[in-house]
């Protein structure tokens, strides 16, 4: 197994939050929904249970997609669509949980998700390190306790700091 994608460093361009409640995590991703576009990639690391699909609903959400949001744990790939307003832009959500081999991904087409014109979110990406993009969004979620998360959002590449920048500004003022 490879060793997951969380830096143990901190950089300038990280953002962290504290989030209370599966309601908190589910909006600060519909603020960042709010702000992605096509060929966008999300990358979600944590335990099970720390929040993942709570935050990709969110972004869903804020992309305006309004139907049941669930990880595709056995199914690997869900696709939704962003509503009229963002252009019906396909929304990828992939869960690797179950990926144990990155030769597994060949069949699945997981590398042709994040060159489409939709937006890719991937659970579980430290299970295809190998085979990801250097540049990416990655959003860590970590338990504090029972209720609270820490948030921490790493951008990788010019265009997803650009993007974490506009998040600060949209969201902080």
């Amino acid at each position: 197994m490879t060793e997951p994608l969380l830096p143990a460093v901190q950089t300038p361009h990280d953002l962290d939050f504290i989030s209370h409640s599966p309601a908190q995590t589910e909006r600060i991703g519909i603020r960042l929904g709010q702000l992605l576009r096509a060929g966008d990639l999300v990358l979600l690391s944590g335990p099970l249970g720390a929040g993942k699909t709570h935050f990709i609903k969110g972004v869903a959400r804020g992309l305006g997609y309004d139907g049941p949001v669930t990880s595709p744990t056995f199914v690997l790939i869900n696709e939704y669509r962003a509503d009229a307003a963002r252009g019906r832009l396909p929304i990828y959500h992939v869960d690797l949980y179950r990926v144990n081999d990155v030769t597994e991904l060949a069949t699945i087409g997981l590398d042709e998700l994040w060159l489409t014109d939709g937006i890719c979110l991937i659970e579980w990406p430290e299970r295809a390190a190998a085979a990801l993009p250097s540049e990416y969004l990655q959003v860590a979620l970590s338990y504090i306790s029972e209720t609270k998360r820490q948030v921490r959002l790493m951008p990788h590449g010019s265009r997803y700091r650009d993007l974490l920048a506009t998040f600060k500004e949209a969201t902080f003022g």
